[in-house]
């Protein structure tokens, strides 16, 4: 398929019943045709990967366009630059969650791109920096444990920030990193009593430890 062809079918299917559903999570909708998951699921598979496509799919800003567009991309042929630049398009977390997880995270610069923009004070840019974490604690499985206890780090430092959308990505990625094995549970634990001793006076500090450690002794049988 070509451009057009995309943009045609995308306007085809347009469906306001399901823009109505967007906008009540929190899904930014001034462009967006209202698509859904499987339908761009089986679009990807006729488009197939097409990385200039892709590239041309963002810059029409549509949020569909965008989200087909981390779906074909070449991970490969994905830059620091380009992730620099799209991460700056992010206009809500179902954006940020879903190309982090199904192209970011396959980039070879995930690692450093987590570093930076985790001391970015931009809400999706701070965001996309939690969320690579979790999506990479479940999908990078060839990492040894010690590797995450860095994000330990990064996880208490910004455990503070108050913004709602990046104490869920905070949470989510203790929660992943906790999960991958009982040695990292057992040490995502001792965050969270960490969390609620020196950070008592914070609500997102608390929020994310109590959350946290209810999934995580849930996990390993921890009464």
């Amino acid at each position: 398929m070509e451009l057009q062809e995309i943009i045609d079918w995308f306007k085809s299917n347009y469906n306001q019943k399901n823009i109505e559903g967007m906008r009540r999570f929190g899904i930014v909708t001034d462009k967006a045709f209202g698509i859904s998951s499987k339908q761009l699921d089986d679009l990807r598979k006729v488009v197939g990967t097409n990385h200039e496509i892709a590239i041309k799919l963002w810059e029409t800003g549509y949020h569909e366009t965008k989200m087909l567009a981390a779906l074909i991309a070449d991970p490969k042929l994905v830059s620091p630059q380009l992730m620099d630049k799209w991460v700056l398009d992010f206009d809500n977390w179902a954006i940020c969650d879903s190309v982090c997880g199904k192209l970011f995270r396959k980039t070879s610069y995930v690692y450093d791109k987590i570093d930076q923009w985790a001391e970015r004070e931009e809400l999706y840019v701070k965001r996309a920096a939690f969320a690579l974490i979790a999506w990479i604690a479940v999908h990078h499985k060839k990492q040894p444990d010690d590797f995450f206890l860095h994000y330990y780090d990064l996880i208490i430092t910004h455990s503070k920030d108050e913004r709602d959308h990046i104490k869920k990505a905070v949470n989510w990625a203790l929660r992943q990193i906790g999960k991958r094995s009982r040695a990292l549970g057992l040490e995502a634990l001792e965050i969270c009593e960490l969390l609620h001793r020196e950070f008592s006076e914070s609500r997102s500090a608390k929020w994310i430890a109590s959350d946290a450690k209810r999934e995580l002794k849930a996990k390993y049988g921890i009464i």
